[in-house]
């Protein structure tokens, strides 16, 4: 089964980031494919390479890399939802007059249409985090 996964919690303000997480290393491990993980609203902050958590947490931004770079995930973040909280690539720091770009590596910026083509190409979207 093809599943698609929306991940709008921050790694660090709830549960919905690392649940994400271990919900998509359940379903590799059970043989199914991830094709697109969508960061949106506050889930961007799992794009950023400046985390930094304290020793005894888990740093989820870079499993999510890891994870990304072991089963080639495609780990995409909202531009729109990141260049409001300020997680930039390179492109996007140059185009609005920053010093310096934070996505992380394995992560890029697209927009919502990224989220559509998931929706019509998986058998399951299931999303994590959000507003109640």
């Amino acid at each position: 089964m093809i599943f698609s996964l929306v991940v709008q919690a921050s790694p660090v303000q709830s549960q919905g980031a690392e649940t994400a997480l271990r919900f998509a290393r359940a379903l590799l491990a059970s043989g199914h494919s991830i094709h697109r993980v969508f960061f949106y609203r506050d889930g961007i902050h799992n794009g950023t390479a400046l985390a930094s958590p304290p020793q005894d947490e888990a740093n989820i931004p870079a499993q999510w890399q890891a994870l990304a770079k072991e089963h080639q995930l495609d780990l995409v973040v909202c531009i729109a939802a990141a260049v409001r909280r300020g997680v930039m690539n390179e492109h996007e720091a140059k185009r609005y007059a920053k010093d310096n770009a934070n996505l992380a590596p394995e992560f890029e910026l697209s927009g919502l249409g990224q989220l559509v083509e998931a929706c019509l190409v998986s058998d399951r979207v299931i999303t994590f985090g959000g507003r109640s």
